[in-house]
């Protein structure tokens, strides 16, 4: 049986709303990391909610961008696509166009995961990756400063998709899995890496989420269909950056626009 789950959510009123929120809570998560220890190491995901962001973040006309000790970040992919880098699918393409080719990064400061390589061979490269640069031995986990994950409306995370192999994997810390729907492969990091992290949380939008937040966070536990409940920290924290259409079937918000939920 699971342990409890301390469940955090913030509710914004639109999409620009959420943006900022969003872009606040990396920049102060970067901050506090580079404070604790002089480096951050984040993992993020693509899709659609995070781009905005991003560009945000890279935005010489906001506040983020100031904030954000860019010569003491990390920046590792939670998944990506099997495809060139340069590919239009590609997660890393979109990172870079929106964030990473608009500030000072060098190129020893970004990992990402070789989608052009053959599947499996590109999963155990990470695997060595991530390895390497956290100087990990024997059967440890990376731990990231922070983790941005998504949800689709099928309920999967990352590249966690429902009914694969994935879902079952908590040897390895990265995987190659292969989409039913897209029959596609991609890279992924698995739930045991991700739930070591101490500061992991969802980012997403749309109506089209709202059953499938409700399903996750309150219905019946069945993480073989619903692999975003595969995700519970072990520090037993977990936060959900949302807009109002996406948490319209949750608890509502108080006058603070956040939430405080115990899962068992």
């Amino acid at each position: 049986m699971p342990q409890p789950l301390k469940l955090v959510y913030y509710v914004e009123s639109d999409a620009a709303a959420l943006q900022r929120r969003a872009a606040q809570y990396f920049a102060d998560s970067i901050q506090s990391a580079v404070a604790r220890r002089g480096r951050a190491r984040i993992a993020v995901s693509g899709g659609s909610t995070p781009k905005p962001v991003f560009a945000a973040l890279a935005d010489p006309g906001q506040e983020w961008r100031g904030k954000i000790p860019w010569d003491r970040l990390d920046i590792y992919w939670v998944d990506e696509r099997c495809v060139p880098p340069n590919d239009s699918a590609s997660n890393f393409r979109m990172t870079r166009e929106a964030l990473l080719d608009r500030v000072p990064l060098e190129a020893g400061q970004l990992h990402r995961m070789e989608g052009e390589l053959e599947p499996e061979v590109a999963a155990s490269r990470y695997e060595s990756e991530l390895r390497n640069s956290f100087r990990l031995e024997g059967a440890e986990s990376p731990h990231f400063d922070l983790i941005q994950l998504g949800m689709g409306a099928d309920g999967h995370t990352a590249s966690l998709f429902p009914h694969t192999s994935a879902v079952f994997e908590f040897g390895r810390l990265v995987v190659a899995n292969r989409t039913q729907a897209e029959q596609a492969w991609r890279l992924t990091l698995t739930a045991q890496v991700i739930n070591q992290g101490p500061n992991v949380f969802f980012l997403i939008s749309g109506g089209d989420k709202a059953e499938v937040l409700r399903e996750v966070f309150l219905g019946t536990r069945d993480p073989e269909r619903l692999p975003s409940q595969l995700i519970r920290p072990v520090n037993g924290i977990l936060t959900l950056l949302l807009d109002k259409a996406a948490a319209a079937l949750l608890p509502a918000p108080d006058g603070n626009g956040r939430v405080e939920l115990t899962l068992r």
